[in-house]
């Protein structure tokens, strides 16, 4: 084991387990022995945003395709194996990664390895099961249509990117869904998934040693030589509307501002400031707009980050009556936050929160999983628990204030699904 990290940078001075098999694969685990379960991902480095716009919807739709057969497995093998032993396979594709993960038993874990590798390396996209997956994503895409909430957020993203990549919808256009053939998704494939792009990444009970042997037993022998994924120079757009009429009982309403990039020094100062301004229940959007007006149900500000690029969101679902007030009111108390700043006590309930919220989480192998693989993935390294609390706890009340302003001063785009949605006005 020691020659298989000898590669690493501070493999001896971590609190996680790293190894870096021959072919360029990196796994990384950490060890909880007080479970008897274990969480396990591998983390794919393609997702929407890597794709062409011939090639958009690709990442998700060979993301269910693995799972229809392999080589050694049909599609009712896949599941029956898993489900025999009690455990959980999933996968989800995000814009910039795509990840197939299982929760076993301890004593199941080389049986999730060999599942794993056998979807990644393995899936022979049969054309019979092709066809029905197809309308099994059609069926997806008409459902996030029929999800105004949902179908807002995809707007806003588009308008915030334009022709960029990261602007395209994870589902693909269901017209290149449809058109699709065996052969777009084998050579997909080949394009983007290989070791030297993949993390395999653990967290639960295991021993090292087994770990090892088991990775480089069903993942040792995968070759596929690709480029190393490259960041473009990605950037938010500002000043965009998209305004979609639907026969809905609601008006949703979302305003979009460039953010804050994966792994920047403005991450943890615009996570305490969207806190205090929309993403938490004592969150001054909250308690104006829900508790003192009445007039959203549901109402939030989230940040989105990826490698180069970030945004910064805020949703309300309206009646459309209000939706024109609603709009005044967030306005009102963006200019508020950047005229004004916070207070002392808003602050320090903010890092409470982040904090709590950070330790919390750790209390799921799952969470710590998804951690561990998304940090390699994108970092190349995984990020130490000690780090993010540091990191979290360093953030400064004037650091919060000026990354805000620099956020927040910016002329936002804005997206619109609801019935009347077009008459709205946006001053």
């Amino acid at each position: 084991m020691e020659n298989m990290m000898k590669n690493i940078p501070g493999a001896n001075d971590r609190m996680h387990d790293e190894w870096l098999l021959p072919n360029g694969l990196r796994v990384v685990g950490e060890r909880l022995p007080y479970l008897r379960s274990v969480s396990i991902g591998a983390w794919m480095h393609v997702g929407s945003m890597m794709e062409e716009p011939q090639e958009n919807g690709l990442s998700h739709f060979l993301e269910h395709m693995v799972f229809k057969g392999t080589t050694k497995r049909t599609a009712r093998q896949i599941a029956e194996e898993m489900d025999a032993v009690g455990g959980q396979l999933n996968a989800f594709t995000g814009r910039d990664c795509t990840c197939f993960y299982a929760k076993v038993i301890d004593e199941n874990l080389e049986l999730a390895v060999d599942i794993l590798s056998d979807l990644v390396i393995n899936a022979t996209m049969d054309e019979t099961e092709l066809e029905k997956e197809r309308g099994v994503i059609l069926e997806e895409i008409s459902m996030d249509e029929d999800s105004p909430e949902d179908l807002v957020h995809d707007l806003l993203q588009a308008a915030q990117f334009g022709e960029q990549s990261p602007g395209q919808p994870i589902l693909g256009p269901a017209e290149q869904i449809a058109a699709y053939t065996r052969e777009d998704l084998l050579a997909f494939r080949k394009k983007h998934y290989a070791p030297k792009e993949t993390v395999i990444a653990l967290a639960g009970s295991y021993e090292p040693d087994k770990v090892l042997q088991w990775v480089t037993a069903y993942f040792g022998g995968w070759e596929n030589e690709i480029s190393p994924v490259e960041t473009p120079d990605w950037h938010v757009l500002t000043g965009v509307n998209a305004l979609r009429e639907k026969d809905s009982e609601q008006m949703h309403i979302c305003l979009g501002f460039p953010g804050a990039a994966y792994a920047t020094d403005r991450v943890y100062p615009l996570a305490v400031a969207n806190n205090i301004l929309g993403g938490a229940m004592s969150s001054r959007l909250f308690q104006r707009i829900r508790e003192d007006l009445g007039l959203a149900y549901s109402v939030y500000s989230y940040p989105n980050t990826y490698k180069g690029v970030g945004t910064f969101g805020l949703y309300a679902g309206v009646s459309p009556k209000n939706a024109e007030l609603v709009l005044q009111e967030i306005r009102a108390e963006l200019k508020k936050f950047v005229d004004e700043g916070i207070t002392e006590k808003e602050f320090r309930d903010s890092i409470t929160q982040l904090r709590a919220g950070y330790l919390m989480g750790l209390e799921s192998p799952g969470a710590r999983m998804q951690a561990l693989g998304r940090s390699t993935l994108l970092r190349s390294k995984p990020l130490s628990h000690e780090a993010t609390l540091k990191a979290i706890e360093a953030v400064t009340m004037e650091k919060v204030v000026e990354v805000a302003r620099e956020v927040l001063t910016q002329e936002p785009c804005i997206a619109i699904v609801g019935k009347g949605a077009e008459q709205v006005k946006l001053d």
